[in-house]
């Protein structure tokens, strides 16, 4: 059976199967989540807020948390967008959509329409009650035997970036490998040439071309519970961070020049950057890892900016005060360091 990226259930006697069917549903390993509105909530972010718990994101709680910026409606929407992208989300279940504003239906539709995601409401009300945005909607089922159909299907593929390498415009070494070749051997990729006084840094190799000359340094070690903590973060850029710094133990001031091109296309790789791009060592990202820094990279994409640009920018910015807060996650993450990458 084929289903429509938008599919309505109408349930007009709101039966009790459907709720549960919808719940029992959820199986993020499968990509599938069932997202829960909360009810009564006046906040502008509030569905963002619920799809980013259907995701397992969990927001800091308190109005003066670090998660605080995420009450912009753009930047909540954003970061459940990044995180749908990144890890695999291909259908959203949404019970009880009869009760959600029309300016929440179109949030909802938008961040469909941003994701390529399947998604389906459950109508617990008569259907002459849809909205006009909604009543144009060709895709609209009842009975059981339909619903269980369409949360058993495997659905549609999403539009999930596959995180190709970006080209890199860094010499000879990253035409090489562009064109699938060997490149020839350096004896120190990660330490730039010697520079003249007044002349600019050379362009630095992405990730890609530097794998192809250097081992990555194996990641550092950290406990279940800090990895857990990590991927619990509900901004993708605050995730991705906190996770380099965690197992690199790197200085902050080394994710300021992190760009798209710096992480591998399949996200095993990160290459940072000192100052003058002296020394810039190339890490192997660790499993729990990869899932956050494919959040952070999909965050960035849908941003629109380019590959060469910061990828963690936006959160180096006012003393990188969101990444202090969360840093406390973490105990053993000494975010006083200094801020650059230190020569062995």
């Amino acid at each position: 059976m084929a289903y429509s990226d938008l599919t309505i259930m109408v349930d007009e006697r709101d039966d009790l199967f459907y709720t549960r069917a919808a719940l029992q549903a959820h199986r993020p390993g499968e990509g599938r989540i069932t997202v829960q509105p909360t009810p009564t909530s006046g906040s502008p972010a509030a569905l963002a807020h619920d799809m980013l718990y259907g995701l397992g994101k969990r927001l800091a709680p308190g109005p003066n948390s670090a998660d605080v910026w995420l009450d912009s409606v753009n930047a909540a929407w954003l970061a459940a967008a990044a995180w749908g992208v990144a890890t695999g989300v291909r259908h959203v279940v949404v019970p009880r959509a009869h009760l959600l504003t029309i300016r929440r239906i179109d949030q909802l539709l938008a961040w469909r329409e941003l994701t390529g995601t399947q998604l389906t409401l459950l109508w617990q009300k008569a259907p002459r009650a849809l909205p006009p945005v909604l009543g144009r909607v060709e895709r609209r089922i009842s009975g059981r035997d339909q619903f269980e159909a369409l949360l058993t299907e495997p659905g549609p593929i999403p539009a999930r970036p596959s995180f190709p390498p970006v080209p890199s415009t860094a010499g000879p070494a990253a035409a090489a490998v562009a064109a699938g070749q060997s490149p020839a051997p350096r004896p120190r990729e990660t330490r730039a040439a010697s520079l003249r006084p007044g002349r600019p840094a050379p362009p630095c190799t992405g990730a890609l071309a530097t794998a192809q000359l250097v081992q990555a340094a194996p990641a550092l070690e950290i406990t279940s519970e800090e990895a857990a903590s990590l991927a619990a973060l509900a901004h993708p850029l605050i995730a991705g961070a906190l996770s380099v710094l965690a197992f690199t133990r790197a200085g902050l001031g080394s994710l300021r020049s992190t760009r798209d091109l710096d992480i591998t296309g399949d996200v095993s790789a990160i290459k940072l950057h000192g100052v003058g791009h002296r020394y810039c060592p190339l890490h192997a990202v660790p499993a729990w890892a990869r899932p956050l820094l494919a959040g952070a990279r999909a965050h960035h994409r849908l941003t629109g900016r380019p590959p060469g640009d910061s990828v963690f920018a936006p959160v180096m910015l006012a003393e990188a005060r969101h990444l202090r807060a969360h840093a406390g996650r973490l105990p053993r993450l000494d975010l006083t360091r200094p801020a650059d990458i230190l020569v062995p």
